[in-house]
């Protein structure tokens, strides 16, 4: 079987894969992340994850690339990286539904196949006060929406409506095992 490789440095990503019982290396696709003029949050999760796989493709492996964009008002809300920009965030999202869409993207040889997967969060009406107590508990400034829901965060939400929880967290292990599946791989 070829080799597996994962188009992505992230450790939460790390942990999904692994939970499928494949051996496979990492590594960081050198992609801009940048969205087209006008792009969609759905189509920008799509082309990135095609992008991150196919940087890294190979003759003699498959690389899953995988790639979450948030969306609240059509347009897509990126890692905070700052406290203050948690916190806007945040509280933009206090008592309101925000749309999580989720791409993985196999590429192996002589094939490359997709699949998304979109993930509603409703939030709670936050406070002030819960926002810095959420921010004080738990670091989520490399998290697009500014939670872990594997965490913490999960006390944010009134609800979660998913296919695919894992998706949430950055990659539909769902897809991406059917994908794998597809390409040859024995899951499980």
């Amino acid at each position: 079987m070829p080799r597996l490789i994962l188009a992505s440095t992230s450790p939460y990503r790390h942990a999904l894969l692994s939970r499928l019982g494949l051996a496979f290396a990492q590594a960081r696709p050198e992609v801009d992340e940048s969205p087209a003029p006008g792009e969609a949050p759905a189509a920008l999760a799509m082309r990135l994850a095609r992008a991150k796989a196919e940087a890294l493709a190979a003759a003699d492996a498959w690389v899953i690339g995988s790639d979450q964009v948030a969306e609240l008002d059509g347009a897509p809300l990126g890692k905070p990286a700052t406290l203050d920009a948690a916190r806007a965030q945040l509280s933009s999202m206090s008592g309101r539904v925000v749309r999580f869409h989720t791409a993985v993207c196999l590429a192996g040889p002589g094939s490359r196949q997709a699949a998304a997967d979109v993930t509603e969060v409703h939030f709670r009406s936050l406070s002030g006060a819960e926002i810095e107590r959420y921010l004080q508990a738990e670091s989520p400034l490399d998290c697009a929406g500014s939670f872990k829901c594997e965490g913490l965060g999960i006390s944010l939400f009134e609800a979660i409506d998913s296919r695919d929880p894992t998706a949430l967290v950055g990659l539909p292990l769902i897809a991406t095992a059917r994908l794998l599946r597809e390409a040859g791989f024995a899951v499980p």
